[in-house]
């Protein structure tokens, strides 16, 4: 028996079906990486508000009065604005006394408007609190 190849194509065939898959998962695929770089850009966001309420609250521990207190916390605060639209802290100098603590709050405003095929606010607050003891020798010293 012989058998004729010919340059014809068979109806029924799934030709182009890879075509139609691409189409239809590239709208999900794109959302997948923008959703990979907002849990990416979040966790990186929360690491440095967490390191700067630390640093906040232990610069501000180390002052000498609560107004130099606050103004040793915003210096630190103010390093955080690469990442944040607007970062802020907040020190309770309540506990100010030798052997108190004091307790810095650092909020920061992460954007996430260039985020676009997510439906996002257009900036998320990551916020970080961190006590640090004051020294019992050195408060209260002028």
């Amino acid at each position: 028996m012989t058998t004729v190849v010919t340059g014809r194509r068979t109806m029924g065939g799934e030709d182009g079906s890879v075509s139609v898959e691409l189409v239809l998962l590239t709208p999900l695929l794109l959302a997948l990486a923008a959703f990979l770089v907002l849990a990416g850009r979040l966790v990186d966001q929360r690491l440095q508000v967490e390191s700067a309420a630390h640093q906040a609250a232990r610069a501000a521990s180390q002052q000498l009065e609560p107004v130099a207190a606050a103004a040793a916390a915003a210096r630190i605060a103010d390093e955080l604005r690469e990442g944040c639209v607007e970062p802020s802290v907040a020190v309770d100098t309540s506990g100010w006394r030798p052997g108190g603590v004091v307790t810095a709050t650092v909020i920061c405003p992460v954007p996430l408007a260039d985020l676009t095929p997510l439906p996002l606010p257009s900036t998320l607050a990551v916020r970080a609190s961190f006590t640090s003891p004051i020294d019992r020798f050195a408060a209260g010293r002028t």
